[in-house]
């Protein structure tokens, strides 16, 4: 087969492929620590399932609208409106199968040929994947650790041009943990309004923040208009698998996007969409405790990793990763990578799985049980040790 050329510019997302790659190492029989693939290791919360149950007892399994059915729009505006304090109505809310196709929907929509985005380096892969599928021009914004993964502000200014058709954030980040501070989203947001540029702001991790408060670009001044969220029930309700997600934005933005939504997937699982408003309506509790959970298991693993050879670790404020520096091995952080699943069992990404700004560094899930953190760390001793002679 000829195949088009645009797909030789999309990507993919790593940790796929070493989740594959450790997967098969097990078939062999050999035990693996899986810290690479970003997924909590809680079950999904019981009343979310049962409301799943009773909506196909009671036939929620035939198409749907494809924006998704009007009592959850309703309630995710509900949501939004007192999480974010801003007013959202159900008709800027579009629910999709999963989250990434709102990032997808929205550079598609957004960003035409030779049309630059600003976006996070390291970061979420798919964000720069979809921008070079499209055709636009990908303008990293390096997140370095000196200055707490955030954005370097007048590296930000001088980036942004008369092509600059989006700006894409995401706090707390995914890989880095960082969280970006209300003065630099007022820089941000000073900066899309005096130039009139949309901006994708991905929350997905909005629940999981530990030692920083969380503030959304959405309520500044001069933003409502031109903000697009991004947000999901895969981590806050452990619910990867169950593939729902949404975006709330202008209302000419949202009929682009159920336009795709038509021309995709036609519409989310309508018994899927019931217990998503079962987990926004829900008990809080689970999310609260797996918070709290993860919180713990972060100061237990960033104090192992620092007492490793070679390795210094920031302590994230949010998600549910860890980003430490590997410089001190004097190995490329793909080499650490390959070595610790080969030697170790241990399945970790290497940073440049999240962009070049990523080299020097690995990433970490710490959703995983102490047990298993804890025989990481001592698997991956002997490996840090030989590398340090």
């Amino acid at each position: 087969m000829d195949f088009a050329p645009r797909m030789s510019r999309l990507g993919t997302e790593s940790a796929f492929e070493v989740l594959a790659r450790a997967r098969a190492i097990e078939r062999r029989g050999r035990e693996i620590v899986h810290l690479e693939i970003g997924e909590p290791d809680f079950d999904t919360p019981a009343h979310i399932k049962d409301a799943a149950k009773q909506a196909l007892d009671a036939g929620a399994t035939h198409y749907g609208p494809s924006a998704g059915l009007p009592e959850l729009r309703e309630a995710i505006a509900k949501h939004v409106s007192r999480t974010r304090g801003i007013a959202v109505s159900p008709e800027e809310v579009v629910v999709t199968p999963g989250a990434k196709p709102i990032m997808f929907f929205t550079i598609m929509t957004l960003v035409g040929h030779g049309d630059e985005v600003i976006y996070p380096n390291p970061g979420f892969p798919i964000y720069e994947s979809v921008i070079n599928f499209v055709g636009g021009v990908p303008v990293a914004i390096p997140l370095r650790e000196d200055n707490g993964f955030g954005f370097d502000l007048d590296l930000f200014a001088a980036r942004v041009s008369p092509r600059t058709k989006l700006i894409v954030i995401n706090s707390p980040q995914n890989p880095t943990g960082g969280v970006l501070e209300r003065a630099q989203l007022e820089r941000i947001a000073a900066i899309a309004v005096e130039r009139r540029i949309p901006v994708l702001t991905d929350e997905i991790y909005r629940d999981f923040l530990y030692d920083a408060e969380f503030v959304s670009i959405t309520g500044m001044p001069g933003m409502r208009d031109r903000v697009i969220l991004l947000d999901g029930f895969s981590k806050s309700f452990a619910m990867t698998g169950w593939r729902l997600g949404y975006g709330v934005m202008p209302v000419a933005l949202a009929e682009h996007v159920t336009r795709l939504m038509v021309n995709s997937a036609s519409c989310t699982a309508s018994f899927v969409q019931l217990a998503g408003i079962a987990a926004l309506e829900g008990d809080q509790t689970p999310v609260a405790r797996m918070v709290a959970e993860f919180r713990r298991r972060r100061d237990v693993f960033v104090e192992g990793l620092n007492r490793l050879p070679g390795v210094k670790c920031a302590r994230p404020r949010g998600a549910f990763y860890t980003f430490p520096n590997i410089t001190g091995t004097g190995r490329s952080s793909a080499e650490v990578a390959d070595r610790l699943l080969d030697e170790a069992g241990v399945a970790a990404l290497s940073g440049t799985a999240f962009g070049a700004h990523g080299e020097g560094y690995l990433r970490f899930s710490y959703a995983n049980s102490e047990a298993n953190l804890a025989k990481a760390l001592e698997r991956m001793r002997p490996v840090f040790e030989a590398m340090a002679k």
